[in-house]
């Protein structure tokens, strides 16, 4: 396992970090970023949602995670942040009972994990504005570290290429003899189960009532800048245009969706 998954700190800051260099400006492209609400679904220690607070929002985070809603609500303390303008619940998404509309909705690296994901995007669209933003960041199934195997505890089995393409048994046998943790092994598995393709999340897109109104597809993720000084860079537009040979060369797919607003024309 990579340290910055071991030290919240430096996950924390990073991510606050990215978001403040890349994802704010690729959502002002569409929505202003100042003084709006804004709810982060499967928030983790809350890093994306710093930035947000900095431009005066009203930021949520959930997450079903206990410690780390209790290390998201310490490090925004720390942070000297008011705290009327900061949420963090402990809470299954699908069962809030949160009736809010938010402005902007973030799912970051979640849907990937997500079983049901209709259900998922559906529930996320019940919470949205009229004319809000959801925001969905998620690495594509193919792409070389699209299995997450940077969980491994093992340093080589954490570093190699495209293992969890390998068939179920031939890949927890692999995972075995690098001595993974069965709790690891199994989180593993399960993000095999629940992977996610550019064609299947553009097709749940449609099946949800929502619409593309912006997509980047990138070939060098922008977090890789501060993980490991690597310049962003967007996939090549032929290769972006390849239906299923992108999914092996996207490392991180930016999606900006809204509603599907429906018009009743009268006629008297």
């Amino acid at each position: 396992m990579q340290k910055r998954h071991r030290d919240n700190d430096l996950y924390f800051s990073e991510l606050a970090s990215t978001c403040r260099q890349y994802y704010i400006p690729y959502l002002q492209k569409v929505i202003k970023v100042e003084n709006i609400s804004v709810l982060e679904i499967g928030c983790g220690h809350g890093g994306n949602l710093l930035p947000f607070y900095e431009r005066g929002c009203y930021v949520v985070g959930i997450d079903i995670d206990k410690s780390k809603i209790e290390t998201a609500i310490f490090l925004f303390a720390r942070e000297k942040i008011e705290p009327a303008l900061f949420e963090f619940r402990i809470e299954d998404f699908y069962s809030t009972i949160d009736t809010r509309k938010y402005d902007l909705i973030l799912v970051h690296d979640v849907i990937e994990h997500i079983r049901d994901k209709e259900v998922f995007m559906g529930k996320a669209k019940q919470m949205l504005a009229d004319n809000g933003i959801i925001f969905y960041r998620f690495p594509a199934w193919n792409m070389p570290f699209g299995g997450h195997q940077q969980l491994c505890s093992n340093k080589l089995s954490s570093m190699l290429p495209f293992t969890h393409l390998l068939p179920v048994s031939i890949y927890t046998k692999y995972l075995n003899i690098f001595k993974e943790k069965n709790t690891t092994i199994s989180e593993l598995l399960e993000i095999k189960q629940c992977k996610v393709t550019i064609v299947l999340f553009q097709k749940l897109v449609f099946k949800t009532g929502l619409k593309i109104i912006d997509r980047s597809l990138w070939f060098i993720n922008p977090h890789y800048k501060i993980k490991f000084g690597l310049p962003p860079l967007k996939l090549n537009r032929r290769i972006a245009s390849i239906k299923y040979l992108r999914n092996y060369f996207t490392t991180s797919c930016f999606y900006l969706l809204k509603r599907i607003q429906i018009r009743i024309k009268y006629t008297i």
